[in-house]
């Protein structure tokens, strides 16, 4: 009986250990890319889940990643970088700072804004326009 007790005790114990490791928050391996939602030829870790896409701005069309490892603080991780880069975007020398950067590819401009745990794209709506102001700066 004590036995038996003792196999289930550990048994159990195991299951929960499984159960908490599988569910841990994952560092993102930055492996593989898909097109953002709001601009199909800019690249979005695949591993990145988008929650939430806001319609309500009339300048921008804006969609929030969330992504686990992300700080605001940092620059932007050196893998996601160079598949901005092998996705043909170059970094526009807008008033980057370490958490807000605009990308450039032909005549598309992307707002990338890093955050604690997530990040958010932002396309103008008119496309034509933003390229026209950043390139009267």
């Amino acid at each position: 009986m004590k036995r038996a007790r003792t196999l289930w005790t550990l048994l159990i114990l195991c299951m929960v250990t499984v159960l908490l490791a599988g569910c841990a928050a994952k560092e993102p391996t930055w492996e593989s890319f898909e097109g953002a939602l709001n601009e199909k030829s800019f690249p979005v870790p695949k591993e990145a889940n988008s929650p939430d896409r806001t319609t309500t701005n009339t300048a921008m069309d804006y969609v929030r990643y969330s992504l686990p490892g992300l700080k605001e603080n940092d620059n932007i991780p050196e893998p996601y970088s160079e598949a901005i880069q092998a996705w043909g975007w170059d970094e526009l020398p807008v008033k980057n700072t370490a958490s807000s950067h605009v990308f450039q590819k032909d005549q598309l401009i992307v707002h990338l804004t890093i955050h604690d745990g997530y990040f958010i794209i932002m396309v103008p709506k008119d496309k034509k326009a933003g390229v026209k102001s950043l390139n009267s700066q």
